[in-house]
């Protein structure tokens, strides 16, 4: 069977009609899980009770860097109820740098978010929970020395683009990638795709953010990540029923379903 699972997605971001229709088209589409990431506190919250809800749905909670640095007491409230909630959630995340905030505002002091990253980092090192990335080209490199020295085993960078050194020193710290539906129309990320190990890939959506091309005026859904595959297999000159089944086995071991 050609199972899915969509290894990011912001699900709590979808309206509630939205995500009832989703949830009630997965078996379709052959959707067996979707890890929804968490934005803040009040995001974490709602996807605890989307976890409590649904057994298909897994949380990953945290603060995600795109937007203003959190308070200490926000940090502490966060970091307090992932503590508390550690056996509903599957990972930290999402947490990383903030890139493109920064391309908007080049006066941020990224050294807040750094110390407010570590932290996140830490926790999960402490809890022994992998940990969900935001880190694209020249912050990335921060953030893999970051992991180096907390020694993270278990380190998923969503989305991610980067130089060639950098993609490099994450295949040998064996971290893994995530690719969304623009692998489909996109070459940088096509070409990511054909020097990236197989065995460290997964797919996602980070749904409800929308894409292009085919996938233009169309809500953004697990069922996208089909496509993805396929594009994938055809990339990869691999069978198509052995990249279902390998990116599935990926995300399983890597999140521990």
């Amino acid at each position: 069977m050609r199972k899915l699972i969509d290894s990011h997605i912001h699900f709590d971001m979808y309206g509630k009609t939205e995500q009832i229709e989703m949830l009630l088209d997965f078996h379709v589409h052959n959707i067996e899980a979707i890890i929804s990431v968490s934005n803040h506190l009040q995001s974490a919250k709602r996807n605890l009770m989307l976890v409590k809800e649904d057994p298909r749905i897994r949380a990953a909670f945290g603060y995600h860097p795109e937007q203003r640095l959190p308070t200490d007491n926000e940090v502490r409230d966060l970091l307090d109820f992932i503590e508390k909630n550690q056996q509903y959630m599957i990972a930290v995340g999402e947490v990383g740098l903030p890139y493109y905030l920064r391309k908007k505002h080049p006066e941020i002091n990224l050294q807040g978010y750094i110390e407010v990253l570590e932290q996140f980092i830490q926790q999960a090192v402490i809890l022994n929970k992998p940990i969900v990335l935001h880190a694209v080209y020249e912050d990335a490199p921060i953030v893999c020395s970051l992991l180096e020295k907390y020694n993270v085993k278990q380190a998923h960078f969503h989305w991610f683009k980067g130089d060639q050194r950098t993609i490099e020193r994450m295949k040998q710290n064996n971290c893994y990638i995530s690719v969304t539906p623009d692998v489909v129309y996109k070459k940088k990320i096509q070409q990511l795709v054909k020097i990236y190990p197989i065995g460290q890939l997964m797919v996602e959506t980070d749904g409800p953010w929308s894409f292009e091309k085919e996938f233009e005026g169309h809500r953004t859904h697990p069922k996208m990540l089909h496509q993805s595959i396929a594009v994938i297999a055809a990339l990869k000159h691999i069978p198509l029923d052995q990249v279902y089944q390998k990116i599935y086995e990926n995300t399983c071991r890597f999140y521990g379903l």
